[in-house]
């Protein structure tokens, strides 16, 4: 069990993370924060820039969606932090009363930017937009996600590509350790500041595919504090699966029992199941939204991609097995003729469905963990997913 405490020991009442079950290393748990109570293991949509794209906070609900993730780049770019602050933070901006968990900025910092520099104290970066200079360090990182107002802040990182050289990965893991201290600093900052608008400060743990930098990394941020939570980062970055594998299998050991794990940028559904498997409880990714919005639907029986001819007069439902209005209500034939037609409505239903089906997924893996055979149900899971969607 852990409260939120911070790293210098003082505690919070921002949040409380309990154990329900366990099945191998795969594990059920509650998360309660004061916006929301989170049943973990938990996906959670991706928000970029206050919307999950096309979905409104309602479907979203009704979808049983228990958190959400924005970006603190993507915000901090636009609509900005004057407006979020005077428009009273991002819940009540956009109109989702849930808890938000946001990204600290680095991974944009570092993928999207037009051009980036980086040093010791931060980094400097062209806006993706407009060219624009800017700077970010770990303490702006942490205003920007205090004036976003979220539920769960991660530290500012850096987040070496999957392919990046030991010497790289060395200096990823140093940085990201020097800055978690900056970004402590700066988060009990605010709380002092706003005692009652504070929220949980999880650290981020680096290093690549190499088990022994992943080990020293776990250890040296362990150390610096009583963290309510873990972030992995580094993962699903371009490496091969089998090594994000190995690498969850090394650290799961080392990782708290009794906090939750995060890890980050997981959401295809095969990928989730592996990765609950080895004792991780919270994901996001933009794969559900994105996948729908191109025609592609997650289904029990695999991945279909809705724009197939195949599909033209196929009465069936998407997926016989979910309960998404999508499902309910619509034919496979219809959504093919949504999407060779450039309807809207197509890339909203299937992206509702996607979301739905990984809110689902995680659901029916945490009713395996509470029954103790996770580890059957998921193989079953696996070998249905994997064969691929049958034919009408």
């Amino acid at each position: 069990m852990t409260d939120g405490h911070m790293a210098d020991g003082r505690v919070t009442d921002a949040g409380h993370f309990r154990l329900d079950g366990t099945s191998g290393r795969a594990r059920a748990g509650v998360l309660d924060l004061p916006r929301g109570t989170i049943h973990t293991p938990c996906f959670m949509p991706v928000g970029t820039l206050g919307t999950v794209k096309s979905l409104t906070p309602g479907e979203l609900r009704a979808a049983g969606v228990e958190i959400l993730l924005g970006n603190a780049y993507h915000l901090y770019l636009r609509p900005g932090t004057r407006v979020l602050k005077e428009l009273g933070g991002l819940h009540r901006f956009m109109g989702w009363d849930g808890p938000i968990l946001t990204d600290s900025g680095g991974f944009q910092v570092f993928s999207l930017a037009r051009i980036n520099e980086i040093d010791d104290e931060g980094v400097t970066f062209r806006s993706h937009l407009d060219g624009s200079l800017h700077r970010l360090t770990p303490e702006l990182s942490m205003d920007i996600q205090a004036v976003i107002g979220s539920d769960i802040r991660m530290a500012f990182d850096e987040c070496p590509p999957g392919e990046a050289s030991r010497e790289a990965v060395r200096t990823a893991v140093e940085r990201s350790l020097a800055w978690l201290e900056r970004c402590r600093d700066s988060h009990e900052a605010n709380l002092d500041a706003h005692p009652d608008g504070g929220g949980l400060l999880f650290p981020i743990v680096q290093g690549a595919s190499f088990e022994d930098l992943r080990l020293e990394s776990i250890e040296r941020t362990l150390a610096a504090g009583e963290w309510p939570g873990i972030g992995i980062g580094g993962l699903s970055v371009g490496e091969a699966k089998d090594a994000t594998h190995r690498v969850l299998d090394i650290i799961e050991p080392a990782l708290p029992s009794d906090r939750p794990r995060y890890l980050m940028g997981v959401g295809y559904p095969d990928d989730v199941v592996e990765a609950v498997r080895r004792g991780a409880d919270m994901f996001d990714c933009v794969a559900p939204t994105r996948n729908g919005r191109n025609g592609t639907a997650f289904t029990a029986e695999g991945r279909l991609n809705i724009r197939g001819a195949r599909f033209a007069a196929d009465p069936a439902p998407l997926d016989a097995t979910c309960d998404c209005a999508c499902c309910a209500g619509y034919s496979r034939a219809y959504l093919r003729h949504l999407f060779v037609s450039n309807e809207l409505l197509g890339l909203r239903l299937l992206s509702l469905h996607n979301v739905r089906f990984l809110i689902r997924l995680t659901s029916l893996a945490r009713a395996a963990i509470l029954r103790g055979d996770y580890g059957r149900w998921a193989d079953a899971w696996l070998a249905t997913y994997r064969r691929g969607p049958a034919a009408p």
